[in-house]
């Protein structure tokens, strides 16, 4: 079988469709992952064949960041700014996508270009699975408002809601996708499957509301050996020399001012008496007794020895803490990032508040209460049942998915669909 990964967005949105892709060409199959022009050669870093399509994703970020629209008190303004941004782009990367997908037998997306995937399975007659890193789908178990007065909305009104955002992406993408169409006289239909690829027990309720999708867990790097190890090296004797230091990073969100936001951090840690981990490229790289400034690092290896993580609440890093075991302060920016930060505060695994509201007082006072021993045994507790054959059984999911003529000659799993769809 051939497939095409199409996974639009920064590295965050972009990794979960490579590791699919690798494990996809270890078990026979014709992959090509496509991603964001910035963003290829971190691909084909991982062994798969990788291809540019749409606009960059830095760009897209710094497009988001320059329009003051997306700061607005008017809530209006706010979802004119999204909806622009999410027009932005649409015709390149549907013209790269149906370059791409000339000799492709399924094609695979991630949330961030989900509309422009569809539409180029539409026009090719491909069947299209959609990797959903955070429950989209109208549901009644997840608050449709990431606000603490969220989780007192009743299931209808949170159904209502999440269809009304669904519609709301179509109007606004409703224009771009008559440009794409003009010319069809009978619109092919569709066939498209939502693979749910995040835990549903974070949600209580949501696997009865979603009965029948795939449910696959997190996408992340299994670890085969059993225990990640860490690299040789300064920040490997650094970590080793004291306590569990507080972990703080946030991905490629952007920042007016990089330094003010070390400051603070800096300042928190050394109030409460904790070793500081800062990682982050937009931060000038030093290693001191109290406090470690990195570009990058692995989660998978440098979680789990540190007490906390302090993070944007992106659906990569979010998974990692929990796998990790230790508490998340989600100081969260955009997207799905606040209703992260909701629900793990709702469940006991975490604390969390808007970026754009942090003071030194504020984190303060989330990084204290994360760091209650109440907190920390239940994502300890979390951290030992966590699984992390995700991107096995998403790649199960997608087999299953294969045009009938294709099936016959898949290579043999061990695993179902339907056993994926009952686990957890």
């Amino acid at each position: 079988m051939k497939v095409l990964l199409a996974f639009a967005g920064s590295r965050g949105d972009a990794q979960p469709g490579v590791l699919l892709g690798r494990e996809l060409a270890n078990r026979g199959h014709r992959v090509t992952v496509a991603v964001s022009p910035n963003l290829v050669e971190f691909a084909a870093s991982h062994g798969v064949s990788a291809e540019p399509f749409g606009l960059d994703s830095a760009e897209l970020l710094r497009a988001q960041h320059t329009d003051h629209r997306f700061a607005d008190w008017n809530p209006i303004e706010r979802v004119h700014a999204l909806l622009d941004l999410q027009r932005r782009g649409f015709a390149e990367a549907a013209r790269d996508l149906l370059e791409i997908a000339s000799d492709t037998d399924l094609l695979v997306t991630g949330m961030a270009c989900e509309e422009v995937a569809a539409e180029v399975a539409r026009q090719r007659g491909l069947p299209l699975a959609a990797m959903h890193f955070f429950p989209i789908l109208p549901n009644r178990a997840v608050p449709v408002v990431p606000a603490a007065w969220g989780r007192r909305l009743p299931g209808v009104i949170n159904l209502l809601g999440w269809r009304a955002l669904t519609r709301t992406r179509a109007w606004a993408l409703a224009p771009e996708i008559t440009a794409l169409r003009r010319g069809e006289a009978d619109p092919k239909p569709l066939v498209r499957t939502a693979v749910q690829a995040y835990d549903v027990e974070l949600f209580p309720g949501l696997d009865v509301e979603l009965a029948g999708a795939p449910i696959t867990g997190f996408p992340v790097v299994p670890d085969v050996s059993g225990a990640s190890a860490l690299p040789d090296g300064e920040l490997a004797q650094w970590l080793r020399a004291g306590d569990a230091p507080v972990y703080a990073g946030f991905g490629s969100m952007h920042m007016t001012d990089p330094r003010e936001v070390e400051r603070m951090v800096r300042d928190v840690c050394r109030r409460q008496g904790k070793r500081l981990l800062l990682a982050g490229g937009m931060f000038r790289a030093d290693i001191s007794s109290e406090v470690a400034v990195v570009a990058q690092l692995d989660h998978r290896a440098v979680l789990p020895l540190c007490a906390v993580a302090i993070h944007h609440g992106g659906a990569g890093t979010t998974a990692a803490a929990l796998r990790a075991g230790v508490p998340s302060v989600i100081c969260s920016v955009q997207a799905d990032q606040p209703f992260w930060g909701r629900q793990l505060e709702t469940l006991g695994l975490g604390a969390t508040l808007l970026f754009a509201e942090l003071t030194a007082d504020r984190l303060e006072q989330l990084l204290i209460r994360a760091t209650d021993p109440a907190v920390m045994l239940r994502a300890s507790a979390y951290g030992m049942r966590f699984r992390d054959d995700g991107v096995a059984r998403a790649a199960t999911a997608v087999e299953s998915l294969a045009p009938p003529a294709r099936s016959a000659s898949l290579p043999s799993s061990p695993m179902t669909i339907l056993k994926i769809g009952g686990d957890r």
